[in-house]
């Protein structure tokens, strides 16, 4: 099978340990190695200081942010905040997240997505993690069309709910299974409760689903903006148009 999102986030444990190790090489490892008792498996891509004087940020290859003292004694789970006079209440960790969000959707390759393209000028893309089978994901679906008028580009991901022994999985892959051309055309019979011949290939259907997980995915639909914001659930297409600003509310 192709190079699995697992053999990613390795990679990324390396590179993030590295450039975190240029900051504060004693107290990534006294953070790292804090974590290390807990399970020997958790991949810690960075540790930095936060924006918080004496706490730092953990970014783990789960996708999850965690804040610890220098000595990795305490930990906090949570959302980080900092008060804006000008802004309010800002989320630290969300913006973080957003970031990241952003760097692993662009790591999809185009061939290994599902888009649906604007004719005319393409204004913004969302990503969709989506399954055939959920109601809501064909409800959103029934709105590709005119998401498209107003210039809004999709590029669905698959995120089978159930896993590899879904049923759901099974559709998915045939239909990643496909000639490229014709998955667009699959994806909306499958979502119409029809049926297409069943094909197994080296697909990245389960590659996407633990993409997913690792951008915090918990449902389905769940968009993903230009931004790297997380919208779960179904949004129709004006709202939609509006929460990216493409026509005023």
């Amino acid at each position: 099978m192709r190079k699995t999102i697992l053999g990613a986030l390795l990679a990324m444990t390396v590179s993030g340990a590295l450039q975190a190790a240029e900051v504060e090489q004693g107290v990534v490892d006294t953070i790292t190695s804090q974590l290390m008792k807990v399970d020997a498996r958790i991949p810690v891509d960075s540790v930095v200081p936060s924006k918080m004087p004496g706490i730092y940020e953990v970014v783990l290859g789960t996708g999850e942010v965690l804040y610890a003292d220098e000595k990795g004694e305490y930990f906090m789970l949570g959302q980080l905040y900092r008060l804006s006079d000008e802004q309010g209440f800002v989320n630290l960790t969300e913006e973080k997240l957003k970031t990241k969000r952003q760097a692993l959707i662009a790591e999809v390759a185009a061939e290994d997505r599902i888009s649906f393209k604007p004719e005319g000028e393409v204004k913004a893309t969302i990503a969709v993690f989506t399954d055939v089978d959920c109601p809501y994901c064909r409800k959103l679906h029934q709105e590709v069309s005119r998401l498209n008028e107003l210039g809004i580009q999709v590029d669905y991901l698959a995120f089978p709910r159930g896993g590899q022994r879904s049923g759901a999985y099974a559709k998915m892959q045939s239909i990643w299974c496909d000639d490229p051309a014709q998955r667009p055309d699959d994806l909306t019979k499958v979502k119409s409760g029809g049926s297409i011949e069943p094909k197994d290939c080296d697909s990245p259907v389960m590659d996407q689903f633990m993409l997913g997980q690792k951008v915090g995915v918990t449902g389905t639909p769940a968009l993903v903006f230009p931004d790297g914001s997380l919208v779960p659930g179904y949004v129709p297409a004006d709202r939609l148009a509006q929460m990216l600003g493409i026509v005023s509310e």
